[in-house]
């Protein structure tokens, strides 16, 4: 069997700036991730053994109970830091660039009067962060979702981790069901995002199927899955190398490898060296 890695895959900077900062807390015991920094469960677990409290991703809404609290590569909205801060809590800011470029989009349409569209996972914590501190807004999914909304003034934004194919059926959509309204697009699906969507699709017509690497509440990561599915190419998502079944390669001649923009290279790592393993075994047995 014969692996080939994706040529763009695995950790993004946002993530790499954010587990750095984790890194330089001189005290993790006073501090609480307000959720989970990135959807990984190793990176979880490693806060974890440093020391940090990791407040629930659905129980954002409680105060934590350390004084300092890490806002997680994700984002809050600025009633949350708000929030927090009237609470006197210290925060420590991990949100990544691209993702506040989204926030900074928002605020931007919403200054001109439009009403926001916003491109995204319903319920996914970047999306709540963003919507927020919004009073006019949808979120949508898909394009079944787009409707006539009545507003003269429409403005558009995407959640980061967005497929480009996704985003422009959407946006045709709206254009189609809105047409007499004043639409403006900012497309802010972040480059890592985009550099790796297009890795994974130059990948998949050179495999027999693929495995993807990451958490299983990673949207990117899901995205990628999505992809394989979309191209009929199998797709084993997995979060570790123990998760790995040796069986299910049984007809594969050639595996892809990728991962969601969250996953640690020594992870990516692990999960290749099972797959080599394997493949040695089937030259052996064959």
């Amino acid at each position: 069997m014969k692996i080939v890695r994706a040529t763009e895959m695995g950790m993004c900077f946002g993530v790499r700036d954010a587990l750095q900062i984790t890194r330089e807390v001189s005290d993790p015991t006073q501090v609480t991730v307000h959720g989970e920094l990135v959807h990984n469960p190793a990176v979880i677990n490693q806060l974890s053994a440093a020391g940090f409290a990791q407040a629930a991703e659905d129980d954002r809404q409680s105060l934590p109970d350390r004084p300092v609290v890490l806002i997680t590569a994700h984002g809050v909205s600025n009633r949350e830091r708000s929030r927090l801060q009237n609470q006197g809590k210290q925060l420590i800011d991990t949100t990544c660039p691209l993702v506040r470029r989204v926030h900074d989009a928002a605020f931007e349409l919403a200054s001109q009067d439009r009403h926001v569209l916003l491109i995204g996972k319903s319920g996914h914590v970047e999306v709540l962060g963003i919507v927020d501190d919004l009073e006019s807004y949808d979120v949508i999914s898909s394009a079944q979702q787009v409707q006539a909304y009545g507003h003269q003034r429409l403005g558009v934004i995407c959640q980061t981790t967005m497929p480009t194919a996704v985003v422009d059926q959407i946006r045709l959509q709206i254009e189609t069901l809105n047409p007499a309204a004043d639409i403006r697009f900012v497309d802010t699906v972040c480059h890592p995002t985009k550099r790796r969507q297009q890795a994974m699709l130059d990948l998949l017509g050179r495999v027999d199927a693929v495995v993807v690497v990451g958490g299983r509440n990673s949207n990117n990561t899901q995205r990628l899955v999505t992809l394989c599915e979309q191209r009929s190419v199998p797709a084993l998502h997995v979060t570790c190398s123990d998760e790995i079944d040796p069986d299910w390669f049984s007809d594969v001649q050639t595996v892809g490898l990728t991962a969601g923009t969250s996953t640690l290279d020594e992870t990516i790592d692990d999960v290749e060296r099972r797959l080599q393993e394997i493949a040695a075994c089937e030259s052996v047995t064959g």
